[in-house]
């Protein structure tokens, strides 16, 4: 492994991905059958499993020359792109996942996305109107 420290933000990213997978997988099982369980798990995988390989991917084009960047971006997505299309196709047809499951499962990582630039652009930028000790979250207009 390399000695190369993470950024903080990708390090909260990779750690709430598998968060949300679990939540995602624990509503699943409550309130669903068996496939949309296998669907929501499998679909999980892939997309965290890609979230990995393109950070992966970006750090090691990046470190290179930069006129070669772009190159080697394209030929990584591409093939990154394919494989996540075979492993898609053969869960798909080799399994018994419900299609659906298998979307929200490839959604986890967007939702955490999403939810992490939320939560830290609030934390850092708070909303004005509550910054103040006699702040309110309703908004009274006289």
């Amino acid at each position: 492994m390399s000695a190369e420290r993470k950024d903080p933000l990708i390090k909260k990213i990779e750690i709430r991905n598998w968060c949300v997978l679990a939540v995602f997988v624990c509503a699943s099982l409550v309130f669903w059958s068996y496939p949309v369980t296998l669907g929501v798990l499998l679909g999980g995988f892939v997309c965290i499993l890609n979230f990995h390989w393109i950070c992966r991917d970006l750090r090691v084009a990046f470190q290179g020359p930069v006129d070669r960047a772009r190159q080697r971006v394209l030929i990584r997505y591409y093939l990154r792109l394919f494989v996540t299309a075979v492993v898609l196709f053969f869960v798909i047809t080799k399994t018994e996942v419900n299609v659906i499951g298998l979307v929200v499962g490839l959604s986890s990582v967007v939702v955490n996305i999403i939810a992490t630039v939320v939560l830290e652009n609030v934390k850092k930028n708070p909303p004005r109107r509550l910054n103040r000790e006699d702040a309110s979250v309703a908004v009274f207009r006289q």
